[in-house]
């Protein structure tokens, strides 16, 4: 059986936000905490409706996390299990920390847009 944990996960810094990550199987696995709260709107700029296109499951552990659609929004809070389909922009608190499950493959083109978008504010990781 695969598995991947925080402490096993690769880390990143962007900025604020810190990403421990990994695959497992055709999944990848995100461990998020977030220093300061983040609209992330402009690191969708060039996606197909400026909206990430991958879907996620995942689990809030601390903090309030918000997904922004084209007619509604979805909140999640500490306890909460979630799966937010394609065509959302995350907004998310300071101290929030959750893990998600995305497809790899639906993930690495929404992640490659989000890098040049960071790369052009001056964003590094």
């Amino acid at each position: 059986m695969a598995k991947l944990s925080k402490d096993t996960a690769h880390v990143e810094q962007f900025g604020p936000v810190e990403d421990r990550t990994g695959e497992v199987g055709d999944y990848t696995i995100d461990f998020l905490r977030f220093g300061e709260n983040i609209d992330a709107t402009p690191l969708f700029k060039g996606l197909p409706g400026d909206r990430c296109t991958s879907p996620h499951w995942g689990y809030v552990f601390k903090g309030r996390l918000t997904f922004r659609f084209a007619d509604h929004e979805e909140t999640f809070e500490p306890g909460d299990a979630f799966y937010v389909q394609p065509g959302h922009v995350p907004v998310i608190e300071a101290g929030c920390e959750y893990v998600q499950f995305s497809p790899t493959d639906e993930i690495k083109a929404v992640e490659d847009v989000m890098t040049a978008n960071m790369r052009a504010a001056g964003i590094g990781g």
